[in-house]
C-alpha cells in the first residue's frame, strides 16, 4: 500500500494537460497550471482513473483522444462497483449534481467510494464549486462515506 496520498485524477486535468494552447487567457493559466502540477507534484500523489474518465478521454478528435490515453496509461484503474452507482443515483436524487451531470456524479461516487483522499479537477460548474460541496458531503456522509478534497491542480502546488 502506497504512503502517498490517493488522489482522483478527473478527466478535464488530462484534457488541459494534452491540449493545444488555448486562445482563452484563463484556459491558458489553468493548462500552464497543469502542466506545472504534473512535472511538480503528480509524483507525490498515488493516481487513480476509472473507467468513467478513460470513456471521456477516448472520445473526440482521434489525435486528442489518443494524447490523452498516453498519459492515463499505466495509470490504475479504479473498480465499478453497484455502491458507486448508488452513490451517484443519490448524488443526483438529491441535487448536490445536477441531472445533466450524470457523469461528474460518477466521478465523485467514485472518489468517494474507493477512499480517495483528493478528486482533481477543472471543473468548477458541478464539482470543485465551493457552493456545492456541503451538498456532495451530505450525501456521502449520508451513505457512510467521506467526500474527497475536491481540488484544481492550483490548490495543490505547494506553496513557498
Amino acid at each position: 500500500m502506497s504512503t502517498k496520498p490517493s488522489l482522483y485524477l478527473e478527466t478535464s486535468v488530462v484534457s488541459y494537460l494534452t491540449a493545444r494552447t488555448s486562445s482563452d487567457l484563463i484556459v491558458t493559466a489553468h493548462q500552464k497550471a497543469t502542466q506545472d502540477w504534473w512535472s511538480e507534484r503528480r509524483e507525490e500523489f498515488s493516481l487513480w482513473v476509472s473507467e468513467f474518465v478513460l470513456g471521456e478521454a477516448q472520445a473526440g478528435h482521434p489525435e486528442a483522444a489518443q494524447k490523452r490515453l498516453t498519459v492515463l496509461a499505466g495509470i490504475p484503474l479504479l473498480e465499478a462497483t453497484p455502491a458507486i452507482e448508488s452513490l451517484a443515483t443519490a448524488l443526483l436524487a438529491k441535487g448536490a449534481v445536477p441531472e445533466k451531470a450524470r457523469l461528474d456524479a460518477l466521478h465523485i461516487a467514485t472518489a468517494s467510494v474507493h477512499g480517495m483522499r483528493y478528486l482533481l479537477t477543472w471543473n468548477f460548474r458541478h464539482m470543485a464549486n465551493a457552493e456545492r460541496w456541503a451538498d456532495i458531503e451530505a450525501v456521502c456522509r449520508g451513505m457512510g462515506l467521506q467526500m474527497p478534497r475536491i481540488c484544481s491542480p492550483l490548490e495543490l502546488m505547494k506553496s513557498e
